[in-house]
Formats: C-alpha cells, sequence, structure tokens
C-alpha cells in the first residue's frame, strides 16, 4: 500500500472508531526531540493521522522552551498541524510527605495555558507510604486549584511506589467523589509494572476516573524492564483496554523505530485506535 493511502486509511480508521490518538513526542526519542525540536516531530505525528501531540516539559533543550512566548508559539505550530496540544510535566501534584504542592501546580498550569494545551499531565506524586493528604483544606485548595485550568487536568500512574500504586489513585479520587471537581486520572498501562502493580485490577478500580489513557506494553523484569509496542495478538492489552473507557484519547507511548519514524507512527496510530 503506498504511504499517502497508509496515512488516510490511519485517519479514517480513527474516525470511525471514535478513538482520539495522541503521539507523545518521547515516543520519537529523547535525543530526536531535543536535537529537531517538537514542533519538527509534531508535523510527522500529524501526518501520520495524530489527533493530538503530547509535549514533554523534560524535553526541552533549554529553559527558553518553557517561557511562555515559546510555548505560545510552538501550540500554535501543533494546531496550524491539525492537532491539540497536550503538556506533560515530571512535576507531582503532592510532594514526598503527601502535601498538595500549590507552587508546582500553578506553574505548571500557567505553562500549559501558554501552550492551549487540551491536557495537562501531572505525576501524582506523595509519601511512598501514606500516599497523598486529603483532609477538607488540601482537597479545597486542590480542587480550586483545578477549577482555574484551561486545559483538563490529570494525573497519572508513574513507575514508583510514591504515585504509583492503586490505593493511592483510589483514596484521592474516593475522597474527591462527594465534591465536584474537574480532577481526573491518566491510566498508564505499563507503568503498574514498575510500581508492582496489577494493571487490570488497577483498571477495575480506576477505570471510572479515567479519561486519557497512555499505551505501551512492558517487556523484561526488575529494573530492566522497558517500554515496547504492543503486539497485535496481545490480548492481554487489549483485555486492558476493554476495561476502561472506549471514548478517550489514547497515548502512544512506546518507542519508534529510528530507521522508521514515520512509518512506525502511521502504523502504530491505526493499531491503538482499533485495539
Amino acid at each position: 500500500m503506498e504511504k499517502g493511502n497508509s496515512v488516510n486509511l490511519v485517519k479514517n480508521t480513527a474516525r470511525v472508531t471514535n478513538v482520539p490518538i495522541v503521539i507523545v513526542a518521547s515516543a520519537f526519542g529523547v535525543e530526536a526531540i531535543r536535537r529537531d525540536g517538537h514542533a519538527h516531530w509534531a508535523a510527522v505525528a500529524a501526518k501520520a493521522g495524530a489527533a493530538g501531540f503530547e509535549v514533554r516539559r523534560e524535553l526541552f533543550a533549554d529553559d527558553t522552551q518553557s517561557q511562555p512566548d515559546s510555548l505560545r508559539e510552538l501550540g500554535d505550530k501543533i494546531r496550524a498541524a491539525g492537532m491539540w496540544p497536550v503538556y506533560s510535566t515530571p512535576a507531582t501534584l503532592f510532594d514526598d510527605q503527601g502535601a498538595l504542592d500549590e507552587s508546582a501546580m500553578t506553574l505548571t498550569l500557567a505553562e500549559a495555558d501558554a501552550l492551549g494545551a487540551r491536557i495537562v499531565k501531572f505525576q501524582l506524586g506523595g509519601s511512598p507510604v501514606t500516599g497523598t493528604a486529603t483532609d477538607e483544606s488540601t482537597l479545597d485548595r486542590l480542587i480550586a486549584g483545578v477549577a482555574g485550568s484551561k486545559s483538563k487536568v490529570v494525573v497519572e500512574n508513574g513507575q514508583l511506589k510514591a504515585g504509583g500504586t492503586i490505593d493511592a489513585f483510589a483514596a484521592l479520587f474516593e475522597a474527591l467523589k462527594p465534591r465536584k471537581h474537574t480532577l481526573s486520572m491518566t491510566f498508564d498501562t505499563g507503568n503498574w509494572r514498575w510500581a508492582n502493580q496489577d494493571p487490570l485490577d488497577a483498571a477495575k478500580r480506576l477505570g471510572e476516573y479515567v479519561t486519557y489513557v497512555h499505551c505501551k506494553a512492558v517487556q523484561g523484569e526488575g529494573a530492566r524492564r522497558f517500554a515496547t509496542a504492543p503486539a497485535m495478538d496481545d490480548t492481554y492489552f487489549t483485555t486492558l483496554l476493554a476495561q476502561l473507557p472506549r471514548d478517550v484519547p489514547r497515548g502512544i507511548e512506546f518507542p519508534f523505530d529510528p530507521a522508521h519514524m514515520a512509518d512506525d507512527a502511521a502504523r502504530y496510530v491505526q493499531q491503538i485506535a482499533t485495539a
């Protein structure tokens, strides 16, 4: 099949399935993003049929790229390519004592606003022992901070025990449930493995809070684990996705072959949209 027809098929498939696909910048590799910039690879993602492009703050080549003018320019380029931006930060909503990190929240939301992000993604953080604070004062300040964002605010399960356990997310969202709020969750299908958590159990317990899914499979054990593309016949992966909301964006967060970036991007947009 010719490349042009392949890309059209990807776009049509994503439209029919109603699953918006986001390509995460890191899929193109740290070196490529820092060398060429996010905008260059966002254009490749657009040609592959992606609906969104996830900008990773930790991949900026220098601090000037996180300044408001630079972020506005990058956001404009992503939208001009026909996609919407997602903003991802390694910042955590809660510090390592479990307290709400309001300064990190304020700074990140301002950066996401400058980018014009549809979604802004934090790590949860918190104490590896006690999780996050859920007292009324903390929840009030969290809800107020999130409500002031122009982007949808989500927290992602990370690869560490702090901010990577099912119980930590369940405790926070259960505490928030009686209140009116807009915080939701990014469910990373692979990160649970690093934190020694069962992804299927996580999906069953947390699926109702999920509005964005990061897709990847995991190979290896212990410290030698690494992210990889789900195989076409990976029934575990498809079973896991079936436990999660079907109509939320799915992000591709596994590495592409450096020799075939554009082809991989187009192929995996189609595969993840229909999984």
